[in-house]
């Protein structure tokens, strides 16, 4: 992958085409990936215009840099929280048990490279059961229908396709209900705006007003 190197940082970058004929705006993934998106059907002088963001570029990637990881070593997020995560050897038992009183995750398995695989399958129960119970609840709010909904690995935390599909990142239930329910409402406002122009930046505030701030929460989360 290409990078740019800015002083000490060693920025990795894509460039995507939009939806836009005119702009071109920059973006961070979860990934920390600086992500570039171009006009469509339009010549862009990439190296100038990165040169005339180079210090938003580096304040965010530093602002990244800084974001909560969803799983290391000794800590997991669920609904937002940091448990520890202990993890005990057994040959005779594989499993993974949540135990909300102590704020603590245990996971039980031969090999410890089984953790992310066993934490993986809890979120994808609890993520599709939180997805099933809000998107009936929103849905019904807001007036508005999808063909149907799906949990898996994806690099976004939610996509809306034209004819009304909608997926969402197995993750989801790592983050706090605040961002959970962001991410719900995004994708559902696509339903009746499928782009990112000021029509559905102005539907998407009045359904949640303080939608720009949610946004830069979730930019701080980095997912695995």
């Amino acid at each position: 992958m290409p990078f740019l190197q800015i002083g000490p940082h060693r920025i990795e970058y894509a460039v995507t085409v939009g939806t836009s004929r005119r702009y071109t705006y920059f973006r961070f993934r979860a990934d920390r990936t600086l992500e570039i998106v171009v006009p469509r059907g339009r010549k862009v002088d990439l190296a100038s215009t990165i040169r005339s963001r180079q210090d938003w570029i580096v304040k965010h990637f530093q602002e990244v840099s800084r974001s909560s990881r969803i799983l290391d070593e000794d800590h997991v997020m669920f609904d937002g929280e940091p448990l520890r995560l202990v993890f005990e050897e057994s040959e005779e038992r594989e499993e993974l048990v949540h135990d909300p009183s102590r704020k603590e995750v245990v996971v039980r398995s031969s090999d410890r490279s089984r953790v992310r695989e066993l934490v993986r399958r809890w979120f994808l129960r609890e993520t599709s059961r939180y997805v099933v119970g809000k998107l009936e609840e929103l849905s019904r709010v807001l007036d508005v229908k999808y063909q149907r909904a799906d949990v898996r690995q994806m690099k976004n935390w939610g996509y809306c396709t034209r004819d009304g599909r909608l997926s969402f990142n197995w993750q989801l239930i790592a983050l706090p209900e605040r961002l959970r329910e962001y991410v719900i409402m995004h994708e559902l406002a696509h339903l009746s705006e499928f782009n990112h122009s000021r029509a559905f930046k102005g539907r998407l505030a009045a359904l949640c007003p303080d939608y720009r701030q949610r946004e830069r929460e979730l930019d701080r989360i980095t997912s695995l």
